[in-house]
């Protein structure tokens, strides 16, 4: 009896279906039920709810999700070798798992979901984690349809996603993603959690979608910080010019010294000069030849 269900030992389960875990696909099992308890849980409140996972392979974080008392979890798997795994599961909770085997960078839950908000709770594939984050921080128009992401990354990546001005890690994913969510890292998990052993740590992290982020055009405030961090070394007067506008224009619009750097600008900054570049834009549009 595993510690969460009467359903088999994860490592009888891999031994059982031949999951070895596959490099391409980013795989790192995590077996420890314990742990995948604790990253449920970390979603809390479960009761009632409906979550979106990414990646489950042989059913660990599936499992937890179920015993802890998610209503209905819809798995995203996109190795087909793990779907009898996952229907053995879908029989132990009858009527509370939707198994679909797809491309999760392709993957639309809206028709699934059917109107229904939901969370989004993975052990994400390490080689896809920041495409698959980027996305549903992209998501428009906002808010979005979940109310909750907790993610699990490795620890640099994590470090990214939360990082604010003047700290080393910060960067153009910090700055969309502390624009759009409130961002925190919850815990780690060590190497040796895993089969096969990754070489790094990995974070949980906890994103919620702010409901009224500061306002300003998604794209624009993409382009200001990737023009910005691209040269993170030079001065914003410098590295701001390839935006084809006014850096003078940009930031004073922000009320920000041209000769800063972007890792000392904050996430409102950013939004501020955003705004700008999307105003001097539209007057280009609207000026005659």
């Amino acid at each position: 009896m595993s510690a969460i269900d009467d359903l088999p030992p994860l490592r009888d389960v891999i031994r059982e279906h031949a999951l070895s875990a596959r490099k391409s696909l980013g795989q790192n099992f995590l077996l420890d039920l314990n742990l995948t308890a604790k990253i449920a849980r970390a979603a809390a409140p479960l009761d009632d709810a409906a979550v979106v996972e990414i990646g489950p392979g042989p059913g660990g974080l599936t499992r937890a999700l179920l015993a802890l008392g998610v209503r209905r979890v819809i798995a995203v798997e996109h190795d087909a070798r793990a779907l009898p795994a996952l229907q053995q599961i879908a029989r132990r909770y009858p009527g509370r798992l939707d198994i679909v085997c797809a491309d999760a960078k392709a993957f639309d839950p809206l028709p699934l979901l059917a109107g229904e908000r939901a969370k989004i709770v993975a052990n994400l594939p390490y080689n896809i984690a920041t495409t698959l984050l980027v996305g549903w921080l992209s998501i428009e128009p906002w808010p979005p349809w979940y109310d909750m992401m907790v993610l699990m990354f490795q620890r640099e990546v994590a470090e990214r996603i939360v990082a604010r001005e003047n700290e080393e890690a910060y960067g153009r994913l910090g700055v969309l993603a502390n624009w759009r969510a409130e961002t925190k890292i919850l815990f780690d998990i060590a190497p040796a959690a895993f089969v096969p052993q990754p070489q790094v740590t990995s974070s949980v992290v906890r994103l919620i979608p702010r409901r009224a982020p500061e306002a300003c055009d998604r794209r624009a405030l993409e382009q200001v910080a990737a023009a910005a961090f691209n040269q993170r070394r030079k001065m914003l007067r410098q590295s701001l010019k390839s935006l084809a506008a006014d850096p003078a224009r940009l930031t004073a619009a922000a009320d920000i010294d041209p000769t800063r750097r972007a890792e000392t600008v904050p996430v409102s900054g950013f939004v501020a000069m955003a705004r700008e570049l999307a105003d001097i834009r539209a007057e280009k549009r609207t000026t005659p030849e």
